[in-house]
């Protein structure tokens, strides 16, 4: 301490302005404050970047507050000095930061300045160190039923969370300090922890359950369960092979897309209880025959029993006598063809041509030619038909399902008189129609449908209602609607 008090005395005499104490007193008064240019002027030759370095750690990092405790000036020479000190950053991810530092001090042109160096801003910057914020990633989203349960992973819903899964992730994500330099192993300072992020979808615990037991044994199939009043998927069970998805891929509908149909033809004024021919063969002048299934002719019928015998003679008879080439197609579109399906996982719906010809209009009466839809797509119209109201199927709230696919159509109230009588002949389906004697439990009502496919097993169809539950029963290359989907419903209803 005498050498230090003698050499401070020499400098004094040789016309030393100020003191080490009183530089260093205004570099951490300057800092606290946040007055960079206050700072470089009392450093010796600061770099060009000292402004911008200072500048972009506090806004890169979060900095809302710097805390500085100087220590004592200590005399290292007889031109040097230096003054410990700790610190603390208050960070807005991460809360106080602690540090210590070293300010060191010399004299340069009759002034005592701070030498200044990357590690007096902090000791981590030494050698050409960073300090940064980086993401920390979350697992992925847990995705459970809507009460809450986690989701059993054979339940044959595996595909689409999958495709859920990437939309909602990132909600989670967590952050890391982390200091790197040159030669060094990265060091992790401090940490805020992704939290786990569980989101609910719709489905129903109980009713996803029954339905991917209904599939046990029936492969290439699938079954898509709705809520009629809110458009909620309770249930999706998805064992489609060569990666085709009861949301997403398209397929012919055959006999289900009659309801379409019958839809377009009550518009145009058929009603339910008028008399038409079911003739084994129908085929309009000079064009192709079409038949009935088994070649079964059941002579005059009401309309509501030909559709509940799915007499493709008379629909392809009717259509072609009654309808524009338009109408089913516009028909379609009112009952959701061509709509989006923003459901949390996307989905589409169906799509139809207009004929060319009469042999296409007639296979399109019946669900066949350029006529194709989704699983999803016909579970949506039996809601419709239970419930009056078309609406958009969703797998998680409206407001995750506006997040993630947009804006979902808005629902859409249909001619009440239409799906009144709709519902009445789906009932007879089941009463003693194509869907009759088959073993489903009380309150049914649906339709069969058989889909024709080029040098393939036909694909079977099965869709219906069931009080608050809205079915599609789709098995790929299963043969008939009747003895490959009716079965599936059978299961799931008496599973419940």
């Amino acid at each position: 301490m005498v050498f230090g008090a003698v050499a401070f005395a020499v400098l004094a005499a040789g016309g030393v302005r100020g003191s080490a104490a009183e530089t260093s007193a205004a570099y951490f008064a300057a800092w606290r404050a946040g007055n960079v240019e206050a700072m470089a002027a009392l450093v010796h030759e600061p770099p060009a970047d000292f402004r911008p370095r200072h500048l972009s750690m506090s806004a890169e990092l979060g900095v809302k507050s710097v805390e500085l405790r100087p220590g004592a000036v200590k005399v290292t020479g007889e031109e040097t000095a230096e003054v410990p000190f700790s610190g603390s950053r208050m960070l807005e991810t991460f809360g106080a930061w602690p540090f210590d530092g070293t300010l060191r001090l010399a004299v340069r042109n009759r002034h005592w300045k701070v030498l200044w160096a990357p590690e007096t801003l902090h000791p981590l910057l030494k050698d050409g160190g960073t300090v940064e914020i980086v993401d920390v990633e979350g697992p992925p989203v847990e995705l459970l039923t809507r009460e809450g349960h986690k989701i059993p992973n054979n339940g044959y819903v595996e595909s689409l969370l999958a495709r859920l899964r990437p939309e909602l992730d990132g909600d989670s994500a967590g952050w890391a300090l982390v200091a790197k330099a040159p030669g060094r192993p990265e060091q992790r300072i401090m940490t805020v922890e992704p939290k786990p992020d569980v989101q609910r979808t719709t489905l129903s615990s109980s009713v996803q359950a029954a339905a991917a037991r209904s599939l046990d044994g029936a492969e290439d199939s699938a079954i898509v369960v709705l809520r009629p009043a809110t458009g909620e998927v309770l249930a999706l069970a998805d064992r489609l092979k060569d990666n085709y998805s009861a949301f997403h891929d398209f397929f012919p509908p055959g006999s289900t897309f009659k309801i379409i149909t019958a839809a377009a033809l009550m518009k145009a004024g058929l009603e339910p209880a008028a008399q038409v021919p079911c003739p084994a063969t129908y085929s309009f002048p000079d064009r192709r025959a079409f038949t009935n299934d088994g070649g079964v002719d059941r002579g005059l019928v009401s309309f509501t029993d030909a559709f509940a015998y799915s007499c493709n003679t008379t629909f392809v008879e009717q259509a072609l006598t009654r309808l524009r080439r338009e109408d089913l197609r516009e028909t379609a579109a009112e009952w959701g063809f061509g709509r989006p399906m923003p459901t949390g996982a996307q989905g589409a719906c169906g799509a139809i041509e207009d004929p060319a010809d009469a042999d296409w209009f007639g296979s399109n009466a019946i669900g066949q030619g350029s006529v194709v839809v989704s699983p999803l797509c016909m579970a949506m119209i039996a809601a419709a038909v239970q419930d009056g109201t078309l609406r958009s199927p969703r797998l998680l709230s409206d407001e995750q399902v506006r997040r993630v696919d947009g804006e979902p159509p808005p629902p859409v109230e249909l001619d009440q008189g239409v799906v009144a009588n709709l519902r009445a002949m789906m009932r007879a389906v089941v009463e003693h129609g194509t869907a009759s004697g088959a073993g489903l439990p009380d309150g049914v009502s649906g339709k069969t449908g058989t889909a024709e496919v080029e040098g393939e097993r036909s694909h079977g169809w099965f869709v219906g209602y069931r009080d608050d539950l809205a079915f599609c029963v789709f098995v790929r290359h299963g043969g008939s609607g009747r003895a490959a989907a009716v079965p599936i419903v059978t299961r799931f209803l008496n599973g419940l």
